[in-house]
């Protein structure tokens, strides 16, 4: 069964990713719902295949169309999933899902009542294949039990070419909701939980003081009952870097560790996804840009059968209350401005 799905919301690039990943698992982009002229003619440009519509509800009440993917503004993504689910779709979002734990509670509430499947593409894990085949390794006991992850997300911040929503706190969510939500998940991932605690948390406006709004560096200590776990976030990339972002991640197991260099390896080797291990026989790198990637087959597939194999509904939905709650102990005691 071919499974027909749309877009609402068009808002950050990674939709993209989004609509690449969904495709390359045998999906039949049909739609798609955008309010900026701008952005819907480069999208409309990449996707030759889909139609624009003028009303989202074209694409809700059209029962032929069983997912909807959105790359909205995030504080805009929990109503556009919401609303989805309403209407009978399955929905695959980008990070964050939400911004706020009333949409957290909203959108599990509406799951539950519609059993419909919640999904959040957390690119950095589940698009990157160095990530993959990191948890491959792990799941072979390449090194042991793991007992402490370090995710570092640094991020190139080009100011002349980001839309004043990404500048306004209750519009992006705040650093650690927004893109630490990556991390957080990762942790779980490696960790083998679903659900951990947050140690402590903190946010800031180092070096961008004509964007009160805005937070540019976060940072996170978070554990398990078995692992912990420190996570930091920024928009300090320097333009010398040939990427937007040096994302790193190393896991730290009882037999071994793993480092992954997910976009360049500064030390001078071509491509991205490099991972490098260390056990008892000693240190060797590894190419995984070939790599399987599975989540977009195995979410069709739990489109068709109503499991949970891409990824359970419980680390979802708990990746982002970390996140969420990481966010608010940060801004404890501080007021952002709106």
């Amino acid at each position: 069964m071919t499974i027909k799905f749309a877009a609402i919301g068009i808002n950050h690039a990674h939709i993209y990713g989004q609509v690449d990943c969904l495709k390359r698992a045998g999906a039949e982009f049909v739609a798609f719902h955008a309010v900026e002229d701008d952005l819907a003619a480069s999208f409309g440009e990449k996707y030759p295949e889909t139609r624009r519509v003028v009303d989202p509800r074209a694409i809700l009440e059209d029962s032929s169309i069983a997912v909807v993917t959105t790359a909205a503004i995030p504080g805009d993504r929990a109503a556009i999933c919401i609303s989805a689910m309403q209407h009978g779709k399955d929905v695959l979002t980008d990070k964050p899902g939400m911004t706020s734990f009333e949409q957290l509670a909203e959108v599990q509430r509406v799951q539950q009542q519609t059993g419909r499947i919640f999904s959040v593409l957390y690119s950095e894990h589940f698009e990157v294949p160095a990530a993959v085949e990191a948890g491959n390794l792990i799941a072979s006991g390449a090194i042991g039990e793991v007992v402490n992850t370090v995710g570092l997300g640094p991020h190139s911040l080009r100011l002349n070419k980001r839309p004043d929503w990404f500048f306004t706190r209750n519009r992006y969510g705040g650093i650690l909701c927004d893109i630490a939500s990556h991390q957080f998940e990762q942790f779980l991932f490696f960790s083998g939980a679903m659900d951990g605690e947050v140690i402590s948390a903190n946010v800031h406006n180092r070096n961008h003081p004509q964007r009160p709004g805005f937070q540019d560096v976060g940072d996170a200590h978070i554990r398990t009952d078995r692992t912990t776990g420190y996570i930091r976030v920024d928009w300090f990339t320097p333009e010398g870097l040939p990427t937007w972002g040096d994302g790193r991640l190393t896991i730290l197991g009882t037999e071994g560790y793993i480092e992954l260099r997910k976009y360049v390896d500064i030390a001078g080797r071509p491509g991205e996804n490099h991972l490098f291990l260390v056990d008892k026989q000693g240190t060797r790198h590894i190419d995984c840009s070939d790599v399987d990637m599975p989540f977009g087959r195995q979410f069709l597939d739990d489109v068709r059968n109503r499991t949970e194999t891409a990824m359970p509904q419980q680390r979802c939905y708990n990746a982002m209350k970390m996140a969420l709650t990481a966010q608010a102990l940060a801004e404890r005691g501080t007021e952002w401005q709106q």
